[in-house]
């Protein structure tokens, strides 16, 4: 009896699976609809616009970019999740695609690996820690002694709670075992512009624009949260100069979920896709007029790397004490 019922389930499942089998086969027969979970004009979003016009000429379909935005991406996470697996709806996601959940529990709606299945990671976009031009603080050093020194004195800004640049400071507070106090706001925008007004210490800030506000004399780089040297700003440390072992790690990165259950073709095209549109030449220099490194991977490397990345971000926020509030 027991062989019967499981032959029966085995029977059903592989009849659920078979229009999905077959609908892999032409895929794609009609537009993807690609959703951000942020606003347009933003760096995931002018990332997912390039790369979605890209892919669309590999596909053979049009790529149609769609904003949902609110709660730091929760919205447009949720809808992915509970979207029809079949490569029609995917997400282009972010950083707060594993933070959401850390902070929020179940109450996030949605499990960042068990109800996705990854396409390719897309980019990182490495952080500079930056200050207003005239302040006191001329290093990223002199910045960390007088926080030892004189616990609440230094503040940080950030786009708000669990954003990239609060979880990058957290972690150097929690690396260096400093006190600081953050102050969140509802965007980097206003966050930038209180740093360069002086009323908030420093921020880690996307790389990108800062150059411009650099030369404007409105902003003084600390420090590069990348290994690499910058022409931008020359003979400006890296955080692993100056004690920060694996601070790129912090660098948000943005990369293509569809909800699991798509089939394994139909994954392996949206990757094909994807690693094609970010060999091209134009949006490789485009990448680099923005600040970031183009990475392309695997659906399993992706998956790896998802896996490492909510752990390390789960033992920031243990460590530094955050909320959801």
């Amino acid at each position: 009896m027991r062989r019967l019922l499981l032959r029966a389930a085995c029977a059903a499942a592989l009849i659920a699976a078979a229009p999905l089998a077959r609908a892999a086969d032409g895929y794609p027969a009609q537009p993807v609809r690609m959703i951000v979970g942020f606003a347009a004009g933003g760096p995931t979003d002018v990332i997912a616009r390039l790369l979605a016009e890209h892919m669309g000429r590999a596909l053979g379909q049009s790529v149609v970019v769609e904003n949902k935005t609110g709660a730091n991406s929760l919205i447009a996470t949720r809808e992915v999740a509970a979207a029809q697996p079949d490569g029609y709806t995917v997400l282009f996601a972010s950083l707060s695609h594993n933070v959401n959940r850390l902070l929020l529990g179940d109450k996030a709606g949605y499990d960042p690996l068990a109800d996705f299945a990854p396409v390719s990671n897309a980019a990182s976009l490495p952080m500079v820690a930056v200050t207003a031009y005239d302040s006191p603080i001329r290093s990223m050093k002199q910045l960390v002694e007088q926080a030892r020194a004189k616990p609440d004195s230094i503040s940080y800004g950030s786009a708000g709670n669990g954003g990239s640049a609060h979880l990058a400071a957290a972690m150097m507070g929690a690396m260096a075992g400093l006190q600081m106090i953050h102050v969140p706001f509802r965007g980097n925008g206003p966050a930038l512009t209180e740093v360069m007004a002086g009323r908030v210490s420093f921020m880690f800030y996307p790389i990108i624009g800062v150059a411009e506000n650099v030369q404007a004399r409105r902003l003084r780089v600390l420090a590069l949260g990348s290994p690499e040297a910058s022409a931008d700003f020359p003979g400006v440390p890296s955080m692993a100069d100056i004690g920060f072992a694996d601070f790129q790690d912090t660098a948000p990165w943005v990369g293509l979920l569809a909800p699991a259950g798509v089939p394994d073709a139909v994954v392996q095209k949206l990757n094909q896709a994807m690693v094609q549109a970010l060999r091209q030449p134009q949006v490789q220099a485009r990448l680099k007029d923005l600040g970031a490194l183009p990475i392309g991977d695997s659906p399993q490397h992706f998956r790896e790397f998802l896996v490492a990345d909510q752990q390390r971000w789960a033992a920031v926020i243990k460590a530094a004490g955050i909320t959801a509030q």
